[in-house]
């Protein structure tokens, strides 16, 4: 009906009305109740009443029928009747309370009728589906908001929904439990907001995506989802075996640059890499009443004739979560106490927040007197950068190294050795230090760390700590060739739980041999994806700095980070 109306020219479309109005108008519109003689619940009950009342009439005069041998088939009129009244209620029944069915054919709009239609349908293509016309937005936008509440409200229901949660009766948090239907709920939500806002959504999609594998675990209130292009750096040669390293970013120039890099290391045999320390860390901060009581505790924790106890306390939590150990702190009557833990194939944070848990519950029956203050202190620490993690390592601590030969360095890299050397220390080690950074010895680590974390579902925040990385150069073999190195003691990485069970991000864990988990090595996984970030790191880092000591790097960038898209007609469009 609505392709007809579009199909041919619209009559001139009356002025538009305020919001309170166009609601009125809707709450004008013929119901379902409309279309029957009683109020709903009285219908209802005459229903029933009929139906169950001619049921045992009838039965009862088939009982008589047959003591007296008369045949079933010869009827009177009341007995037909009875049959009419007891198919009616019949099919009343059938659809009990369905009477929206019959709202469909009362209220539905025709052709030569612009009475029933939707106010949100019928305003002309520069009117907002709010309150006013928006100033700021162009008529193309508003003409695609419309066109997609059009296609996307496929019923009066849900539009009423729509309007519930314009109007603030349903909360938005909770279409998926009251619908059932994550996909609907995301298209309804979507409609809300559009409306609230008064802005269009049009280029944000909204079909294609499984909503309920996101419910309960990555995204809270979706209204659709966020398209980003996937590269694919390599492959690298990372202890005897080969990588294709999935890159996530809308960065020209990333990718080839890494791929340039994964190209270098492989013409020299590949980098080797070891993970030094897996453990991710929790680490709550509890009060006293003096400092005393306080360095008692931290005696009893960091006795070691106490550590075993703490650990089978902890590993109740978990069948992959092993205690490593406690590294306490003191601020006056405060106690910072930092659990280290083995996760398994997970990243890890809920699995060591329960272990912390239970050791707190448990403190507590030898320190009543303990004041929790939080299952996070900061001293762990996520999310921020923080000396703890450069120093200590969070997650896994990985070293990756390669020898890049003299000749690699020339053809490939289109440098030397020596400015390369020399580059390094003034700008990854002497500049940074100017600078006061703290774990950022490098050129660009977090800009493979979080290209890589976007397309494996990792926690993209974690790419602050996961991107501690300093960058060693040094000439060996008399000076010719190049021995590249970087360090990273804090990568933050797993292959199971959170965004890693998204169909895109598995998809990519899979193409690099490392989904899920591996039953009879638990965390082998998680490491060998933490190595194939450091070795990625390594690439990239090798080939940016070859380019900033040859003079590429300005007109590399202007090649293929520049947009040939005639920005002003972008912007008309």
């Amino acid at each position: 009906m609505y392709n007809r109306r579009r199909s041919s020219p619209p009559p001139a479309p009356p002025p538009s009305k305020p919001h309170h109005q166009q609601r009125r108008r809707r709450s004008s519109l013929p119901k379902a109740s409309d279309a029957l003689p009683l109020p709903l619940y009285l219908t209802n009950f005459v229903f029933f009443t009929l139906f169950f009342s001619v049921a045992y009439y009838l039965l009862h005069r088939w009982r008589d029928k047959i003591r007296s041998s008369i045949p079933l088939h010869v009827v009177t009129f009341p007995e037909l009747a009875a049959i009419f009244s007891l198919i009616a209620s019949f099919i009343y029944l059938l659809g009990f309370f369905g009477i929206g069915f019959v709202q469909s054919f009362v209220s539905r709009p025709s052709d030569d009728d612009d009475e029933f239609v939707r106010p949100e349908l019928a305003a002309p293509t520069g009117t907002r589906l709010c309150d006013s016309v928006c100033p700021q937005e162009s008529e193309v936008d508003q003409g695609r908001l419309r066109r997609d509440v059009i296609d996307t409200l496929a019923s009066d229901e849900d539009e009423a929904i729509v309007e519930s949660v314009v109007d603030g009766t349903v909360p938005s948090y909770s279409l998926e439990a009251r619908l059932g239907d994550c996909g609907r709920a995301a298209m309804i939500r979507r409609a809300a907001v559009e409306r609230m806002a008064g802005r269009s959504l049009a280029g944000l999609p909204l079909d294609g995506f499984d909503y309920g594998s996101i419910l309960g675990q990555c995204c809270e209130m979706p209204v659709g989802y966020v398209q980003l292009p996937v590269g694919i750096a390599g492959p690298i040669l990372l202890d005897g075996q080969e990588y294709w390293v999935p890159m996530a970013t809308t960065e020209g120039c990333l990718v080839a640059s890494t791929n340039r890099g994964c190209k270098a290391i492989g013409a020299c045999g590949g980098a080797r890499t070891t993970v030094l320390k897996d453990g991710m860390t929790r680490a709550p901060v509890v009060r006293f009443g003096s400092a005393l009581r306080a360095a008692e505790l931290k005696f009893y924790l960091e006795d070691p004739a106490n550590f075993e106890t703490l650990a089978v306390i902890f590993n109740r939590s978990s069948r992959f979560g092993r205690l490593q150990r406690i590294q306490c702190s003191m601020a006056g009557k405060n106690l910072y106490m930092r659990f280290s833990c083995s996760t398994g194939d997970a990243m890890g944070m809920n699995m060591v927040s329960k272990g912390v848990q239970n050791v707190l519950e448990f403190l507590l029956n030898d320190f009543p007197d303990m004041d929790v203050i939080g299952i996070s202190g900061n001293y762990c620490s996520d999310k921020k950068p923080a000396a703890v993690n450069w120093i200590e390592g969070r997650g896994k601590s990985v070293v990756c190294e390669a020898i890049i030969t003299e000749d690699v360095v020339k053809k490939v890299l289109k440098t030397n050795v020596a400015s390369l050397v020399e580059l390094n220390m003034l700008k990854n080690l002497t500049g940074s230090a100017i600078a006061g950074a703290l774990g950022g010895f490098n050129a660009h680590a977090s800009n493979i760390v979080s290209a890589i974390y976007i397309a494996t579902g990792q926690d993209p925040a974690q790419n602050v700590e996961s991107s501690h990385c300093i960058t060693m150069m040094e000439a060996v073999n008399d000076g010719k060739d190049l021995h590249i190195s970087v360090t990273m003691p804090s990568i933050e990485v797993g292959t199971v739980g959170g965004g890693t069970q998204l169909a895109s991000q598995s998809a990519c864990l899979n193409l690099l041999g490392v989904k899920g988990a591996i039953a009879d090595m638990p965390g082998a996984n998680s490491r060998r994806l933490a190595t194939v970030v450091a070795g990625a790191v390594l690439a990239g880092e090798l080939s940016l700095m070859s380019a900033i000591a040859a003079g590429q790097l300005v007109k590399s960038h202007m090649k293929y980070n520049r947009s040939s898209k005639d920005i002003t007609k972008a912007v008309s469009s």
